[in-house]
């Protein structure tokens, strides 16, 4: 089978005598695109046949192959639509209590998540309100050292196990197991009951043939015209984000959601191998979320009354990724160009009201190093964490601000970026090997690189000047908060130095960015004296 799919990925087509096997893949002809399509619907194996058993003899699932409809003048609601297309097919199929949602690059690690799951769905006592089962992300190519800080084990361990404790789990968009009235629309009430059955099949009286025929009217494009999908039943549209704003809507319907994180990790996936697809990833989950934020589905108000409180500000932590980007730019630029000039925007060291500073910036980073050692990272994963919120909040939640504020003009519309997660051998020998991926002249790097230069050399110049010019040691004691985060600054950019100055290979970054970074930082550094 792998001899099969990497001969098909090569070629760039399926086989003809294996497509002349499946009608469904013979459907697939040079007439047609994968942007513009019929419904093609396969029962591959049909869970009543009893003939239908793996090695072992047991009994196998129903397994169908689904490409719902495609045409250029219809907007097809990305991952939301293709959600949407396969629970309504599921349930002309099967219609299965429980549905599990998965990405196409996760895999199962634990055979007994089903049966978790289906304990709390299944309990005597709440068992009738839980809407989901949402498990964490985890990735299988994560080194301990976590150089793009994927893992999020503060955020799995502490922040979504809070977020549960307010009963507001927040849906992840794969790993979750869901109630299949709830993700339809239906709204919780107290008499409801579920019924369970292993036994009873919807259709069961129907030929595969005509179960086929039927599944692809549901997946056509012109099905959904009309009705509630994408408004109040299945997954929400209109968002690059459907996960979280879906997740809201069922919550606010009554439902209750489980986060359940056991021992064992349940799924695995490939986490993004380069600094811009971990970047670009980023850039869409906050623009999602911020857009969240600015729409009717605000928690605050959305959820005003129907979650509590804690939930709603639970919510917020990660709906304002986008906005974070101000402050943390501004500490990156304004007080470096300050320290150039000599001009203290902090109390002296010496002064009462330098305390507050001290322990907000002391606490802050001894709380955050201790609470990611707890959740088991390294000390150098959580210092690279450091870094990777701060290259976050300077690229991708600032394109995420901005494109939320260009898409509230008028002037953009939603898209969806899909991250890439295959990568070429030197691409991941560097990443084995721990080296920061730049490779590319994009806008991020280019900021990336030229905000490292500027605190570089206002530290040099900040250092410099009041070492050597005696008119300035008197203020020495103000700047001291300057050269404490300009010099944390430079600590942090370590590995973009040696990107820019010392390494040779494919992954560093390159001359035209590092020119322009030098010319920009270098203009920057000039400014405070043309003030």
């Amino acid at each position: 089978m792998k001899n099969r799919i990497e001969s098909a990925v090569e070629v760039g087509s399926i086989p003809k005598e294996v497509r002349d096997q499946h009608k469904g893949f013979s459907e697939w002809d040079s007439k047609i695109t994968k942007k513009d399509h019929q419904s093609i619907v396969q029962n591959l194996i049909d869970g009543r046949d009893t003939n239908a058993i793996d090695s072992d003899g047991n009994r196998l699932p129903t397994l169908v192959y689904i490409a719902r409809e495609k045409r250029p003048q219809v907007h097809h609601n990305f991952k939301a639509g293709s959600m949407n297309a396969l629970t309504r097919v599921s349930s002309e199929m099967s219609n299965g209590p429980i549905i599990l949602n998965l990405d196409c690059d996760m895999y199962s690690n634990d055979p007994d998540a089903i049966m978790d799951a289906l304990c709390f769905f299944l309990d005597e006592e709440k068992g009738h309100r839980v809407s989901y089962v949402q498990y964490p992300q985890h990735y299988n190519n994560v080194h301990k050292s976590n150089i793009y800080s994927c893992s999020n084990m503060v955020v799995n361990k502490i922040e979504l196990a809070g977020l549960d404790g307010y009963g507001g789990a927040l849906y992840c968009g794969t790993g979750c197991f869901h109630r299949r009235e709830s993700l339809c629309g239906r709204r919780y009430s107290e008499d409801f009951k579920a019924e369970w059955s292993t036994r009873t099949w919807k259709n069961a009286e129907r030929t595969v043939q005509e179960l086929e025929e039927a599944s692809k009217v549901l997946a056509n494009c012109s099905y959904e015209k009309g009705t509630l999908w994408g408004k109040e039943m299945g997954l929400m549209y209109g968002c690059s984000v459907e996960d979280v704003i879906t997740g809201l809507v069922i919550q606010c319907k009554g439902w209750e959601p489980v986060y359940y994180n056991p021992d064992k990790r349940a799924f695995l996936g490939v986490a993004a191998t380069t600094l811009d697809d971990a970047l670009i990833q980023y850039k869409r989950w906050a623009e999602g979320m911020f857009q969240i934020f600015f729409s009717k589905y605000c928690p605050f108000f959305y959820g005003h009354r129907k979650i509590k409180l804690g939930a709603q500000m639970g919510y917020c932590i990660y709906l304002l990724w986008a906005p974070n980007s101000l402050p943390m730019l501004y500490y990156t630029i304004v007080p470096p160009l300050f320290l150039l000039r000599g001009i203290a925007l902090f109390p002296e060291v010496s002064s009462l009201w330098f305390l507050p500073f001290a322990y907000v910036f002391t606490a802050k980073y001894a709380y955050s190093m201790l609470e990611a050692v707890w959740c088991g990272d390294s000390f150098k994963a959580w210092w690279n964490l450091e870094r990777t919120w701060l290259i976050r909040s300077a690229t991708s939640y600032l394109f995420a601000l901005i494109d939320n504020i260009t898409k509230q003009l008028g002037l953009s519309e939603t898209t969806f970026a899909i991250t890439a997660k295959v990568a070429d051998k030197g691409v991941l020998k560097r990443y084995q090997q721990e080296i920061i991926e730049f490779g590319n002249a994009s806008l991020m790097v280019t900021i990336i690189s030229t905000l490292a230069l500027l605190n570089l050399f206002s530290l040099v110049g900040g250092m410099t000047r009041v070492i050597f010019r005696m008119e300035f040691r008197g203020g020495v004691a103000g700047l001291i908060p300057h050269i404490i985060l300009c010099g944390l600054t430079v600590m942090l950019n370590l590995p973009v130095y040696h990107a820019l100055f010392i390494r040779s290979d494919k992954g560093r970054i390159p001359s035209s960015v590092m020119f322009k970074s030098i010319v920009l930082s270098s203009l920057a550094c000039l400014l405070p004296y043309l003030l």
